[in-house]
């Protein structure tokens, strides 16, 4: 069921805290959440796509990262195996994009959505979720970031749970 937009931006904030100290997720200042699961690398991914698409959102693409990364490190002379397989997919939301760039134009930047879903060659049985951070400012001052920041982790979180 969808939440009412009329919630307040104060509540939005602690949601988005409360999400942010959620365990799985490490940031580190990176800029990135990168979540760990034991699952498979296709449930991982069936995973995020019902995610994504249980909330409303439509899928726009779904780019297979490992693989280009694959053919043009050849192409360069660069052979080191980066990901066992590797995807992003890019998704969108009418109504927080339309809020996120009504508030400020700039974050078009933000659009589309993408988390992306790896596993690496020397860590057989685990799958990566990864997505990008809204810096905590924007957050603080926003009460759309503060849902796009809750929403990234949640469906992250909801994947990697696969």
């Amino acid at each position: 069921m969808r939440k009412p937009l009329s919630r307040t931006k104060g509540l939005l904030f602690a949601l988005a805290v409360v999400i942010a100290s959620v365990p799985g997720a490490a940031s580190a200042g990176t800029g990135y959440a990168v979540y760990e699961s034991e699952s498979a690398f296709d449930d991982v991914l069936q995973g995020l796509k019902l995610a994504i698409e249980e909330r409303g959102m439509y899928i726009n693409n779904v780019m297979h990262m490992g693989e280009m990364l694959e053919r043009t490190g050849k192409d360069l002379g660069m052979d080191q195996k980066l990901y066992e397989r590797a995807e992003s997919v890019e998704f969108c939301s009418a109504v927080l994009s339309r809020e996120m760039t009504g508030e400020d134009p700039a974050r078009i930047v933000n659009c589309p959505f993408i988390i992306s879903i790896y596993t690496l060659p020397d860590k057989a049985g685990t799958t990566y979720v990864v997505h990008r951070e809204i810096p905590q400012d924007q957050i603080e001052g926003s009460a759309v970031m503060a849902k796009i920041a809750a929403m990234l982790k949640d469906v992250a979180q909801s994947a990697a749970a696969w």
